[in-house]
Order: C-alpha cells, then sequence, then structure tokens
C-alpha cells in the first residue's frame, strides 16, 4: 500500500471519528438548549452536567433488542439507514475547515454536494417501502415530496452565490467573501437557504415525515437498536452539514478576526445550529398542504427574484 493511500485512510478516518464525536454531542446541545426555553433542566445526570449522556444513548442503543418485521423486504429494510448515513458523510468530504485542511477541494464541489445530500431521501423512502406499513410508508412519500417542492428554491439560492464568487469551489466561495460576506449581500438568499434546509434535514417546523400525531413515528416506526441509531445520527449530521454550509456560502467561513480559522469556523457553525434550535423550540408543526403551498407559492418566486437581482447587479458592477 502506497504513502499517499495510508494517508488518506488514515485522514477519513479521522474525519469520520471527529464527525461522530460532533454529532453525538449536538444531540446533548440541543437537549440542554430545549430545556433552556423551556424552563426545564435537561440531561444533568450523566458523567458532570450530563456530558457523558451521548456515550449512554449510544450504548442503550447498542444493547437495545434489534428486531426486523416479519413481511418487510429485509435488503432494502437493512439498506435503508445505512444509505442515509453515507450519503451525508460523504459530504463533508468537500466541505473545508480552513485552507489548507479539505479532503477534496473539487472545482465542482457545490454540484457534488447537491447531489450527494439529495440522496439521503433515498434512505427515507426506502425504509418507509421495505418496512411493509401504511404510516412508514406515507413518512418515505412525504420526504420524496418535501424534496423535491425544497431543492429548487435550495438551488436557486446557491445559485446567486455562485454567481457573486464566481466558482463550485467551497474554498473559492469562501475566499471570495474575504472581504464582505455574503450574508450582507444575500441576506434573502441566507433567509431562502436556512428554511430550505430545515425542511431538507426535517427540523421542525417541517418533521413531517415523522409527525407521530399522523404517522405513529413515520418512516422509522418499525427500526429499532442501531438501526434506529444511524437514523438517528444521518439526521444529525446532516444538520451539522447544513449549519457548515451556512457558514460557508454567507457566514465567511473561517474568514474573521482574532481566532485561528478552523475555530473561528466551528464556532460560526455551532451558532447556527443554536439558531436550528431556537426555531425548533419557538415554531410548532405545519400542516402539509401549508409546507407545499409555502414552497412553490413563495420560496420558489423568491429564490427567481433573488437570482434575477443578484445577476443584474453582477452585470452592471462588471
Amino acid at each position: 500500500m502506497s504513502r499517499e493511500i495510508l494517508a488518506g485512510i488514515v485522514r477519513i478516518v479521522l474525519i469520520f471519528s471527529v464527525l461522530m464525536g460532533i454529532v453525538a454531542y449536538m444531540t446533548l446541545m440541543e437537549r440542554r438548549f430545549l430545556a433552556f426555553f423551556q424552563i426545564r433542566k435537561g440531561p444533568n445526570r450523566v458523567g458532570p452536567f450530563g456530558l457523558l449522556q451521548p456515550l449512554a444513548d449510544g450504548i442503550k442503543l447498542f444493547f437495545k433488542e434489534d428486531m426486523t418485521v416479519s413481511h418487510a423486504n429485509r435488503f432494502y429494510f437493512l439498506l435503508a439507514p445505512a444509505v442515509s448515513l453515507v450519503s451525508v458523510l460523504a459530504c463533508f468530504a468537500v466541505v473545508p475547515t480552513s485552507p489548507g485542511i479539505v479532503v477534496a477541494d473539487l472545482p465542482v464541489g457545490v454540484l457534488y454536494l447537491l447531489a450527494f445530500s439529495s440522496m439521503g431521501v433515498y434512505g427515507i423512502l426506502l425504509a418507509g417501502w421495505s418496512s411493509n406499513n401504511k404510516y412508514s410508508l406515507l413518512g418515505g412519500l412525504r420526504a420524496a415530496a418535501q424534496m423535491i417542492s425544497y431543492e429548487i428554491p435550495l438551488a436557486l439560492s446557491v445559485a446567486a452565490v455562485l454567481v457573486l464568487s464566481g466558482s463550485m469551489s467551497l474554498v473559492d466561495i469562501v475566499k471570495a467573501q474575504e472581504g464582505l460576506w455574503f450574508a450582507v449581500k444575500q441576506p434573502l438568499g441566507l433567509l431562502l437557504f436556512f428554511v430550505c434546509v430545515s425542511a431538507e434535514t426535517n427540523r421542525t417546523p417541517f418533521d413531517l415525515l415523522e409527525c407521530e400525531n399522523e404517522l405513529v413515528a413515520g418512516y422509522q416506526t418499525e427500526y429499532s437498536s442501531m438501526k434506529f441509531g444511524l437514523f438517528y445520527m444521518a439526521e444529525y449530521a446532516h444538520i451539522l452539514l447544513a449549519s457548515c454550509l451556512v457558514s460557508l456560502f454567507f457566514l465567511g467561513g473561517w474568514n474573521g478576526p482574532f481566532l485561528p480559522a478552523p475555530i473561528l469556523f466551528l464556532v460560526k457553525v455551532f451558532l447556527v445550529f443554536a439558531a436550528f434550535i431556537w426555531v425548533r423550540a419557538t415554531f410548532p408543526r405545519v400542516r402539509y398542504d401549508q409546507l407545499m403551498s409555502f414552497s412553490w407559492k413563495v420560496l420558489m418566486p423568491l429564490g427567481f427574484l433573488n437570482l434575477m437581482g443578484t445577476a443584474l447587479l453582477a452585470v452592471l458592477a462588471g
């Protein structure tokens, strides 16, 4: 095995380990923040300040009884959680945390991200269909419809960023914000992107895929043990990816004063994640017809308007 291949494997294992650690403690951060908003204490028993709670949750999931329903399509039932997790983990290969810390700086990094992040819905759809459960199937179908609806305004908001940066490389997009962050130039684009990734990651108020008052638990109703845990990890890894992309596209990535580049980038990521938690604690779940109507009648026209305005200003400035 050549030294380059070995170094690549070590880098991938290291990044995977760090990601899984961050994802685990994102669950603790969300539970503590929600407890603060709801005037309660949250996890504080396992370890000092509850810091070992994610470890306890992982051990509990690992030792829970692992069941597969008798009439499920076993192959796709087992494949679905892996598809959901692998599709989002693959996206982190092009996410830079500083000028020199990135697995692959692809010249078409944005296209790579859009392609792989959209594949996660196949895992949810497979889970719903293969479970042989009508409630799970409805959750999977909702995921497909939701992805189609919100992918278009999301792509429009990203297209405006590409117009300003002139590149599909995430490193180049961050470098284009060295003088002024795109959040200042693209406030509407930032709002559109944040709303769309909230829907793509199934966050409240768009968590209709796992709407317990309608679908029992949604697409993962028949899952238990670590198969359910993989869906759980995939969901929070997707939220982490969304927070990274908001920081890279609109908040200047690692650009900023005082702190080292990777630390500053992580601070921005966790501030964006805190905003996701704040939204979850504030807004109630919308109805399904409101979800679809909001995308097609509000977000998409605003996305086209934002893109055309950005292109016009770029031509006039050029």
